[in-house]
């Protein structure tokens, strides 16, 4: 896999982009941060070596270049999940490459469902840690030495600085925003009422079918990382209604201005 990430870095580095400082990865319906963006290049991930394509409607599958407050990015507009049918080290495989092209610190955000019930729909979590409900780890196989140790450490998966300074910025923004545990589902089934309950009891907060793979491979490259989920429907099991995909998408388009002020402001910090 090394060869492959070096082959795909290559090829980008080719397009003549410039050295990203940040890269963010994009949730469902959360594309608006891009908008923000002096773009300088555009790559379809189709045209990337080893990268595979996003399959999920609401993702666009492309890596977009440019100037976010005169600091430069790399967002991955879409992303890959495990119930796409991909394994996780192809799903991971972009984080890996973005290290590799410079970036210092990954942004990622998701569209998720709240578990804790003081949440509310079209609201964020910072998170603050995770459980991995996935099968299987990123880091599974072989390990690649040129990126990081055999045992990488988990007790601070999400960088105590990144979440401080996104806090900070939420309060002088008077921008509400939870902190709690994200869990990792497989989907693309939702959830039953059962496996709500079982969430709950094992400590999360919230529940979405992403993140955690990719803030794995972070932090086995030792690259700092922060994650706010935008919360799109309330899981409930003693409540629960049908999930209706326009709420959903309704929802997060509600959450994400406040997500773009939290995101676009700590790169300018940064």
């Amino acid at each position: 896999m090394y060869k492959q990430i070096q082959e795909a870095v290559e090829f980008i580095q080719n397009q003549g982009v410039s050295t990203p400082e940040t890269g963010i990865i994009l949730g469902t319906g959360l594309s608006g941060l891009v908008d923000m963006v002096s773009i300088e290049q555009t790559i379809e991930y189709a045209d990337i070596p080893h990268f595979v394509t996003a399959t999920v409607e609401y993702h666009a599958g492309r890596l977009v270049f440019g100037k976010i407050h005169g600091k430069n990015v790399a967002l991955m507009q879409g992303r890959f999940h495990f119930y796409e049918g991909y394994n996780l080290g192809e799903i991971t495989f972009p984080v890996r490459v973005m290290k590799m092209l410079g970036i210092k610190q990954l942004l990622v955000s998701n569209a998720c469902g709240a578990l804790n019930l003081e949440y509310a729909p079209a609201s964020l979590m910072l998170i603050d840690d995770h459980i991995n409900f996935l099968p299987g780890n990123p880091l599974t196989g072989p390990n690649i030495s040129e990126l990081g140790p055999r045992f990488p450490d988990m007790s601070r998966p999400y960088d105590a600085k990144l979440n401080q300074l996104l806090k900070s910025i939420a309060k002088a923004n008077q921008i509400r925003m939870h902190e709690g545990v994200y869990a990792a589902w497989i989907g693309p089934s939702l959830e039953t009422r059962a496996e709500y309950r079982f969430l709950r009891m094992a400590g999360a907060d919230v529940v979405g079918m992403s993140t955690v793979p990719e803030v794995i491979v972070a932090n086995h490259m030792q690259l700092p990382v922060a994650a706010i989920s935008v919360i799109t429907d309330i899981c409930d099991p003693d409540n629960l209604k049908a999930v209706d995909i326009a709420d959903i998408l309704g929802n997060a388009a509600i959450a994400e201005k406040s997500l773009l002020v939290l995101f676009s402001e700590l790169i300018r910090d940064l």
